[in-house]
């Protein structure tokens, strides 16, 4: 299917990540004896973010929500439609229930974006959760931010200030043991 799109389309792959306040503990140094301190306080927050990223050119897209619920994921789906006006979008994706509401497909037949679903629990074919989990490791483990604002504005900050050549080569899509690889080197890697 993806072999076989219209001119002027452009495939992106999406998913969301969840930030909490408190920080995910990754192994580090620290003096022999000493056990490393990671500092907490207050109460956990949550922030969701919606991000795509286009295969062909690495081109991002984010989104920052309170949740991860329907509503929020039509939200990013009008943000993509505004970004990439004039062109067939077709979106890779999980099927989480957020997308998968007869709402969510509803709004997305209506704005010509079309999805086609990754296999159940296969999150290892999805691009996006390699760049989730580089971005986490870089800036938000062990270590607390002031407030859940602050870490996400400063996770995205750092994914958008990546190229698009370092985004595609941080979350494997340049890989030649990508999936998508030979599909992408026949049809999608043209300019956009």
């Amino acid at each position: 299917m993806l072999g076989n799109l219209p001119p002027r389309s452009v495939v992106l792959v999406e998913d969301e990540t969840d930030l909490l306040l408190f920080p995910p503990l990754r192994a580090m140094w620290s003096p022999r004896g000493v056990p490393a301190r990671i500092l907490l306080t207050g109460w956990n927050a949550r922030r969701t973010i919606f991000g795509c990223m286009n295969l062909a050119t690495g081109h991002r897209v984010f989104q920052l929500r309170y949740r991860q619920r329907a509503h929020d994921f039509q939200a990013f789906l009008h943000q993509l439609h505004r970004q990439y006006r004039g062109w067939q979008v077709t979106l890779l994706l999980d099927s989480d229930s957020s997308h998968t509401a007869l709402a969510s497909q509803a709004v997305a037949a209506e704005l010509g974006i079309q999805l086609l679903w990754l296999p159940k629990r296969a999150p290892e074919l999805n691009p996006m959760d390699t760049l989730w989990g580089q971005g986490k490791d870089a800036i938000c483990a062990n270590k607390q931010y002031a407030s859940i604002d602050e870490q996400a504005t400063q996770f995205i900050d750092h994914l958008a200030g990546l190229t698009d050549a370092e985004a595609l080569k941080t979350s494997v899509i340049r890989s030649k043991h990508f999936w998508l690889r030979q599909v992408m080197v026949k049809r999608l890697c043209r300019p956009a």
